[in-house]
């Protein structure tokens, strides 16, 4: 029997009515993937309010890559219920806020004393990475990518590259962050190719602190291993470890946005880990604690410890029943060897991808790593123009079908995978087929509509 049963058009009426009450409740501005409502949800399944049953290739935007309600997550909670949910660590501290930070200590890339801060979102964390940089180094330009995203607060907010939704209507921002282009290898910013390019994109920081900010005054790099609302581009190798020596070279740190490529999902707990990066911090959301709001910043001790006694904290951040969800989560990882899962899920994801890009030009280009992976949609393999449209009907055709997808990337064109990684095979080649299918309908759509030449 299939995992996905629809029993209603989707969206469902109860779906409907729901959100016309959402409509009149809550503001616009809270934007929806899907018009469906769950319900319930289950490793990588969730079913919505009228009965409806879905393959979750969304995993709450990254957030359950061990699985909806994971079993040791949900009884960790369960017993910390029972103990107490809040004192606040800065007024009465928890020993799981500390075995926390002890496991992150010991997870987190690099073979020195490290500590860790934990807070609410990630965020509050790529801030807080910031604000622990800046007292660190006493200096205080940022400089990020183009393309990235690090979050909707003012500083994230200026941090982020993308204009709309996410910037546009909310200026000003945050001053002295500067930007400088990505590794996109199929957008390259310099029209190069790689390999024969030597990462040019790395190598123009030194440009940078000579046309627009000097060396001495730059607090940190902020960049993540892998773009998350980019597009899920992975860069080359040799990016990363460039961007790192220029940094030891002029005492910049290095901060490594882990937010979504965090524990497990590209194949390692993180992706630094399958570049060889050595961060200097680095920052962690989303799965860390299996739905429950939490993040965290870890970082040389040393660093970490630059903000004086009450620099740093916040009421709610590393609240008890997160801290316990999060200690059972990584457990699942582990136990579970969930990293070597998402290879195994992301090779055969790859395998079909590249099936469908031999017979769609739609495909412009299949990517990722671990099982984070995407497929960026053209309407033209040789101009490469964004198929913005194309992304939502594939989309579209996909949820009506049972199959729960999310778009990304600055062109809103790429299609991207973020399964729980407890999902089976049998579940994966199901919500495959239904991508597939939807692919198809789309694809053979923009062929009979394409204009035709003399």
């Amino acid at each position: 029997m299939p995992t996905i049963q629809l029993r209603t058009a989707i969206p469902g009426p109860r779906s409907q009515e729901l959100m016309r009450r959402r409509q009149a409740a809550v503001p616009r501005g809270v934007g929806h993937a899907t018009p469906i409502f769950a319900a319930r949800a289950e490793g990588a399944i969730l079913e919505d309010v009228d009965g409806n049953r879905f393959l979750d290739f969304a995993g709450g935007i990254g957030v359950q890559n061990a699985g909806h309600r994971a079993p040791r997550v949900v009884a960790a909670i369960r017993e910390q219920l029972d103990a107490f949910i809040h004192t606040c660590f800065s007024v009465a501290p928890y020993e799981k806020y500390i075995a926390l930070a002890e496991k992150l200590n010991s997870l987190v890339p690099g073979n020195f004393a490290k500590k860790t801060i934990l807070l609410n979102s990630g965020a509050e964390a790529i801030e807080n990475a910031v604000k622990i940089a800046r007292a660190y180094t006493h200096r205080p330009a940022i400089i990020c990518f183009e393309d990235a995203f690090h979050g909707r607060t003012m500083l994230t907010m200026s941090l982020t590259s993308k204009t709309h939704p996410y910037k546009a209507g909310f200026e000003p921002f945050a001053a002295d962050i500067y930007r400088i282009p990505y590794a996109y290898c199929y957008r390259c910013s310099y029209s190069l190719k790689y390999p024969s390019c030597d990462v040019f994109c790395a190598h123009h920081l030194e440009d940078t602190f000579k046309r627009m900010v000097a060396s001495e005054a730059v607090a940190a790099v902020v960049v993540e291993p892998v773009l998350g609302e980019g597009g899920f581009v992975a860069p080359p190798a040799e990016f990363f470890t460039v961007l790192q020596e220029i940094c030891k070279r002029h005492e910049i740190l290095f901060i490594a946005d882990e937010v979504q490529t965090g524990f497990g999902r590209t194949g390692a707990m993180f992706a630094s880990e399958r570049y060889g990066i050595t961060p200097d911090i680095l920052v962690s959301a989303k799965s860390i604690a299996a739905g429950m709001p939490l993040a965290a910043v870890t970082g040389r001790a040393e660093i970490m410890d630059a903000p004086g006694v009450g620099g740093l904290g916040g009421t709610y951040g590393g609240n008890p029943l997160a801290c316990a969800a999060a200690l059972a989560a990584i457990e699942t990882l582990e136990r579970e060897n969930l990293s070597a899962r998402a290879e195994q899920l992301g090779a055969r994801f790859e395998s079909r991808a590249r099936e469908w890009q031999k017979r769609w030009p739609l495909i412009g280009e299949v990517r990722g790593l671990g099982a984070m992976r995407a497929l960026e949609l053209v309407r033209s393999a040789d101009q490469r123009e964004p198929a913005k449209e194309e992304t939502e009907q594939v989309l579209r055709h996909c949820r009506e079908r049972g199959l729960i997808l999310l778009s990304a990337g600055s062109y809103g064109n790429v299609l991207r995978v973020l399964v729980p990684l407890v999902v089976t095979t049998e579940q994966f080649d199901e919500g495959l087929n239904v991508l597939e299918s939807a692919l198809a309908i789309v694809a053979e759509t923009q062929v009979e509509t394409a204009p035709r030449h003399a």
